[in-house]
């Protein structure tokens, strides 16, 4: 079907099908479809050629600018993968995944919405390193989520005194618990403490600027966690997203609550109480309950979501 026999939406649908595909090793236009089809052929029927472009030409600037920019922001999402499996690994991941999984949102921001998952049935990309990309990317994930998540009102003092003997607890949805095989927060902030003056500028000014993709400096290389058991939650607070370190009966109790299960189960499920005094166990939840109060980790949801 040529540009002429199609509405606005057949031809933006037909435009984007051919941009989104993925460029060749040295980032021209491929010329055919990875169903085969002919690009060129494609091109020829939806976009006009002018006096210095033909239509493949034209379509290429596309092309280019739309993998460029989906690339740089990956890049700017998962800088910890990248540190953990070198910048030629990264890239071979990126391209593999958003060639298999496609962009299906129109916000750039959950590009990298199953990299996790797609990591898990990939390990062929992180041979000896399965483990320690994959909590990077669910720290960077989380990280991501806990930026954008809702907030509720987090309860009072006199509210929280106001639950009953054996609540359940409502805590933030912003709040996102991480078991870790490795501390790779410490790795991520490194790595951000390192970027924070550097400014990336992503705008595109036209879209008739063809984009030539300069060679960067090579990445900093930084030096991997060993395997340790880290407890980890990831939140947010004005507007600033923190990771907080958790002990593991801190973290099970709050998993348990997460899970909505009643203080007194959740307790039960998640505190030792071997060898301990009753005392010092009540004064640990005190402290921890203390904590997350302040924090305002404990919230109540809106009444249509109650």
């Amino acid at each position: 079907m040529s540009a002429s026999n199609m509405n606005l939406d057949q031809l933006q649908r037909a435009v984007f099908e051919v941009i989104r595909q993925p460029l060749t090793e040295d980032e021209r236009m491929r010329e055919q479809t990875l169903d085969g089809r002919s690009t060129r052929a494609i091109a020829e029927e939806i976009i006009k050629p002018n006096d210095r472009l033909s239509s493949v030409e034209r379509l290429e600037i596309y092309n280019r600018v739309y993998w460029f920019r989906i690339l740089s922001s990956l890049a700017d999402d998962f800088p910890g993968l990248r540190a953990v499996v070198g910048q030629d690994k990264f890239d071979q991941i990126i391209l593999s995944y958003l060639t298999e999984l496609p962009s299906q949102s129109f916000t750039l921001r959950d590009l990298g919405s199953r990299l996790e998952k797609w990591l898990r049935e990939h390990p062929e990309f992180t041979p000896g390193q399965e483990r320690i990309a994959l909590d990077m990317v669910r720290l960077e994930w989380a990280d991501i989520e806990a930026f954008d998540a809702a907030e509720y009102p987090p309860l009072t003092q006199a509210e929280l005194q106001t639950l009953g003997e054996d609540p359940a607890f409502q805590l933030q949805p912003n709040l996102f618990l991480l078991d870790l095989a490795y501390p790779v927060d410490e790795l991520l902030l490194a790595i951000r403490k390192d970027n924070e003056d550097v400014e990336t500028d992503t705008d595109i000014a036209s879209n008739v600027v063809i984009m030539e993709h300069a060679d960067s400096a090579p990445a900093k290389s930084y030096p991997l966690p060993n395997a340790k058991k880290a407890y980890l939650a990831v939140h947010r607070q004005e507007n600033v997203v923190y990771f907080k370190r958790l002990k593991p009966e801190a973290f099970a109790l709050l998993q348990a609550l997460k899970e909505g299960k009643a203080l007194s189960q959740a307790i039960e499920s998640s505190v030792n109480w071997s060898g301990k005094k009753l005392e010092r166990v009540m004064e640990q939840l005190h402290d921890w309950f203390a904590n997350w109060s302040g924090l305002g980790w404990f919230c109540r949801a809106p009444k249509d979501e109650a």
